[in-house]
């Protein structure tokens, strides 16, 4: 009868040898020899008349090992799921010569591995966090500028003979030359269109009067200021991080003039954009705008505390680790062995991440969070909806079913939405458990904010 002994090696590290008695694989290993010998074809012989120690000549030495190793593997399994010990992956076999298996010669054989054990941990009481819901303030301002761009996204374009303001659309094509205004062979060329408000407050007057054919030669530096220079840059192929890219000189022909007529504020366009919302007046249009940027920013408020309760539970949960054994495991997975540099490179990040899955993995299961198939159909139909743009589909077509339900066969699919979907449900619950003080911030300072907390975290 196969005994298993444990011995500890440092910090929730420990040594388990499994010793193995003949009688534990020997009757397993010789059903295995003949249940291999019914089955083999072997030229010369009939089926299932080969000789058993032919059989065991040609395939004995392999069958015996895999029969001892599959002894081993089951010994361990009961013995972790007897003693209901929580590991970390899997045990790690410590040296063991495989050559001591003889299968003229079974004896009773002692197989050592090493383990990682699972710490026990507490986390911070939630409730005295000190944390913080932003609450962004819809201005005036925002709902004007939301006005516009509906009114302009909606509009007609209405063609020109020529530029008479700043805020004239251009289609242009810019065909890099030298600065005489020679094209170069082989420069940078692309058709754009743009406002002419884009252009440097200086450049902007030379092109008043200019008709479809006239051009301007200007470097990019003198054309465009920084933020849309950069996105002309790219535009162009060009490499934005390279300063010699603003130096270079472009023919910038005009081929198109346009000037946008913006969508009248009207019962069409405001029934057009909330389709039985009873919106008759611009008043009851711009309370409907402001719903939607304020819901906008709460989610946006909603997501930064979420932040907040990751980093209360990842830097106030105590948690300790059987180091050397992770190490261990981080070296010896893949397809290529780490070394010992490549794994103290990566350790800190793969730590992190498993604390956060250990801290997971108790808010789940002490608060019972589950999702269920109708969870992951929603899913599946919000994403499919977000894929066309937000529309304001039927979601009981067939054509949305059918998506749905094939999605739901996809099986990558399920795991990426299971685990996005029991993620969201835990931070909505450890939202719950939080206290936060409500704190006004105006839209800049609140994005502001998030972007210098990511780069810090970046």
């Amino acid at each position: 009868m196969a005994t298993i002994s444990r011995s500890n090696l440092g910090k929730l590290h420990e040594k388990i040898s499994v010793k193995l008695e003949k009688s534990d694989y020997l009757p397993s290993f010789e059903k295995s020899l003949k249940e291999y010998g019914r089955k083999a074809n072997i030229p010369g012989f009939r089926k299932g008349m080969v000789p058993a120690g032919l059989i065991k000549k040609m395939y004995g030495p392999s069958l015996f090992t895999d029969e001892v190793l599959k002894t081993v593997d089951r010994e361990i399994i009961g013995w972790i799921q007897k003693e209901k010990i929580q590991i970390f992956a899997q045990p790690l076999p410590l040296d063991t010569d495989m050559s001591q298996l003889d299968v003229n010669n079974p004896l009773d054989y002692t197989f050592h591995f090493e383990i990682g054990l699972k710490p026990e941990f507490k986390m911070p009481d939630l409730a005295k966090a000190k944390t913080t819901r932003y609450v962004v303030n819809v201005t005036e301002e925002m709902i004007d500028s939301e006005v516009t761009r509906l009114q302009n996204r909606y509009g007609n374009m209405k063609d020109e003979e020529s530029i008479q303001s700043e805020e004239n659309v251009i289609n242009v094509n810019f065909v890099e030359a030298d600065a005489n205004g020679n094209p170069i062979e082989g420069g940078a060329t692309k058709e754009n269109s743009l406002l002419v408000k884009y252009f440097t407050e200086g450049k902007r007057k030379n092109w008043t009067g200019k008709k479809v054919g006239d051009q301007l030669t200007l470097t990019l530096k003198e054309a465009f200021e920084e933020k849309e220079r950069e996105w002309i840059i790219s535009d162009l192929g060009l490499d934005k991080n390279d300063p010699a890219a603003a130096d270079k000189y472009f023919n910038i022909v005009l081929t198109k003039v346009g000037i946008l007529e913006k969508r009248e504020l009207n019962e069409e366009f405001f029934e057009q954009l909330y389709p039985g919302k009873e919106v008759k007046t611009t008043e009851a249009f711009r309370g409907k705008i402001k719903e939607e940027i304020q819901a906008y920013w709460d989610g946006q408020a909603t997501n930064q505390l979420h932040d907040q309760l990751y980093h209360e539970l990842l830097d106030n949960t105590k948690m300790e680790f059987p180091e050397a054994f992770l190490k261990n495991w981080l070296k010896t997975q893949g397809e290529n062995p780490k070394t010992d540099e490549e794994v103290e490179a990566d350790y800190p990040k793969f730590n992190t991440q498993l604390k956060w899955t250990l801290i997971s993995e108790k808010i789940v299961n002490e608060n019972n969070i589950q999702v269920d198939p109708q969870d992951l159909r929603s899913f599946a139909k919000n994403q499919l909806f977000s894929y066309m743009g937000g529309a304001n589909l039927a979601d009981d077509q067939p054509w949305v079913n059918d998506y749905v339900e094939r999605m739901m066969k996809d099986r990558k699919f399920v795991e990426d939405a299971y685990h996005r979907i029991q993620t969201q449900k835990l931070f909505e619950w450890g939202a719950t458990q939080l206290k936060p003080a409500d704190k006004n911030i105006d839209a800049e300072a609140f994005t502001k904010m998030v972007e210098e907390h990511q780069h810090h975290h970046h």
